[in-house]
């Protein structure tokens, strides 16, 4: 409907999508004071800059456009999901900068010896290296100190790190005397005032293409109250209701358009007790209702039964890499993206995704007792947590799409993209992915949570029974007691997959333990049961 819309409307593309463009960052006077901020701080001798702000107030973006302003002779870490151990933070540093370091390390001096070395030979260089943490109110305290340590790295004339904490208010609250001694810079971004959400709109739809008023200056006072100023949630807002001008065949978005919109994104309606007129909606619900059950006729029809999926090899023609470009086909509707993707993910789980709404696909894993696992991560770690995913990738317009993740051989991946097998480097991948991803994994018989070290019962039979195979003891199958023993093995096999060595069996040691010593479940890539 996306690519429908911006046809009808003339738009050259969409120009309300939340993935984080920095053509699209809107200057207001406060946008333009943080990003002066960040700029100061980039230029100052290491040291934190603290840019914090509400969900969807653009800080990703604004730290986007500070990325494209400065010197290309900056190396740059990104850690896109801090609830880390301090071990697997440092890990994610080294893996953003291309740090080698041995496989399976648990030290963290080695870790810290590695990135100081690389940060002296940049600095010799005269390159800059910066860290950037993006959700930063999600670090543990023993994580945040680990960051603060980070900055001691120095030479006589200059600190060789500079790290930029992106964060919700509430890390303005976390913050040590001895952290915030050491912030060059520091900003707060708001809401958008009534004002600036008026030419918010505007300068989004002269970048998409159209400069013609599309959502009349009436409507602005409803926007801003309906959106309370927050630049994701106009953009929700925005987008639905140039979706239902469309269906409704209107040339711009009325008030009665925009409200039902917001109800949408909300799945309530804000104003309490008002209430859209039925008569004033009925010809259009009855144009809507017709349009959705043809569209979801065609998508029942089209996918619901495909034909076997032919897989394209694509021939390595470079020892650095493959030129494959990641682009969702033009003659394809983008909507189609998102199910041909759960539909190869669920047919490698030998079933059948049945397409009847959308986000349906985690309801219909539950079905089946299977469970999905999503948000965000580095390529790394979901490469180790080895399943097959399905990632939210963004092109060069900043549309979304969806592929799915399918095998891996080293650094070469097969994505599952519009139909066909690509091999894709999987730094190709990383230009095009923020770290969204969906894998379904097995739940364990009686499975109830995470099993901690004392507990009893039946449900750690499938625990017990998996333990004997692992060791080859048969004597752990006839254990009701997760004891000592078996803890231990445990962190044994915690610390050998670079997992926090806890002795917690929570849902990511399930997988690890499954991957070795499971029953056929679909895996990126083969793996010997080992130890």
């Amino acid at each position: 409907m996306t690519v429908l819309y911006q046809e009808y409307f003339g738009l050259k593309e969409p120009p309300f999508s939340i993935a984080p463009d920095p053509r699209y960052l809107f200057m207001s006077e406060q946008h333009r004071e943080a990003l002066a901020h960040l700029t100061f701080g980039i230029a100052s001798d290491g040291g934190f800059i603290l840019l914090t702000g509400d969900v969807g107030t653009g800080k990703t973006t604004v730290s986007r456009c500070l990325l494209d302003q400065i010197s290309p002779d900056t190396h740059i870490a990104f850690v896109l999901n801090p609830r880390l151990s301090v071990e697997e933070l440092l890990a994610v540093v080294c893996d953003e900068l291309g740090i080698a370091y041995p496989e399976g390390n648990a030290s963290n001096k080695i870790f810290i010896d590695r990135i100081n070395d690389f940060l002296l030979a940049a600095s010799a260089k005269g390159h800059k290296t910066v860290l950037i943490i993006e959700e930063a109110q999600n670090l543990s305290p023993d994580v945040l100190e680990q960051v603060r340590l980070l900055t001691n790295l120095e030479t006589n004339q200059s600190k060789l790190l500079q790290i930029i904490l992106l964060g919700q208010p509430e890390l303005r609250d976390m913050l040590s005397s001895q952290l915030e001694q050491r912030i060059t810079a520091r900003f707060h971004l708001g809401p958008l005032s009534k004002k600036d959400v008026e030419d918010y709109v505007s300068h989004r739809l002269t970048i998409g293409g159209v400069d013609r008023q599309l959502f009349p200056a009436s409507l602005m006072p409803i926007l801003y109250q309906q959106s309370n100023g927050v630049p994701r949630l106009i953009n929700l807002i925005c987008d639905r209701s140039l979706l239902g001008a469309y269906v409704q065949g209107k040339d711009r978005v009325d008030k009665a358009t925009l409200k039902k919109a917001a109800q949408e994104v909300f799945g309530r309606e804000k104003e309490g007790n008002s209430r859209l007129k039925i008569a004033a909606w009925t010809a259009a619900l009855l144009f809507l209702l017709v349009a959705v059950t043809a569209i979801a006729k065609f998508s029942y029809q089209s996918f619901s039964q495909p034909e076997p999926l032919p897989v394209r090899e694509v021939q390595e023609k470079t020892q650095q890499g493959l030129p494959v470009v990641l682009q969702w086909p033009p003659e394809q509707s983008l909507g189609q993206s998102e199910v041909m993707a759960y539909q190869a993910l669920f047919k490698l789980w030998g079933s059948s995704y049945k397409v009847v709404e959308k986000n349906a696909a985690c309801r219909q894993a539950a079905s089946e007792g299977i469970q999905c696992l999503e948000g965000l991560i580095d390529m790394k770690r979901l490469i180790e947590l080895n399943r097959p995913s399905v990632l939210k990738l963004f092109d060069d317009k900043g549309n979304s799409f969806y592929a799915l993740l399918k095998s891996v051989q080293g650094q070469r991946i097969t994505l599952f993209l519009a139909g066909r097998d690509l091999l894709v480097d999987a730094k190709e991948i990383e230009k095009k992915w923020l770290g969204e991803y969906t894998l379904l994994w097995k739940v364990p018989s009686s499975w109830k949570g995470d099993i901690r070290p004392g507990e009893t019962g039946r449900h750690l039979q499938w625990l017990a029974q998996l333990m004997a195979k692992k060791t080859g003891n048969n004597r752990f199958a006839l254990k009701g007691t997760y004891d000592e023993e078996m803890v231990k093995e445990i962190k044994k096999f915690q610390l050998e997959e670079g997992l926090m060595p806890d002795g917690i069996v929570g849902v990511h040691t399930v997988i690890h333990l499954q991957s070795r010593h499971g029953d056929g479940e679909p895996l990126l890539s083969k793996v010997s049961e080992g130890s």
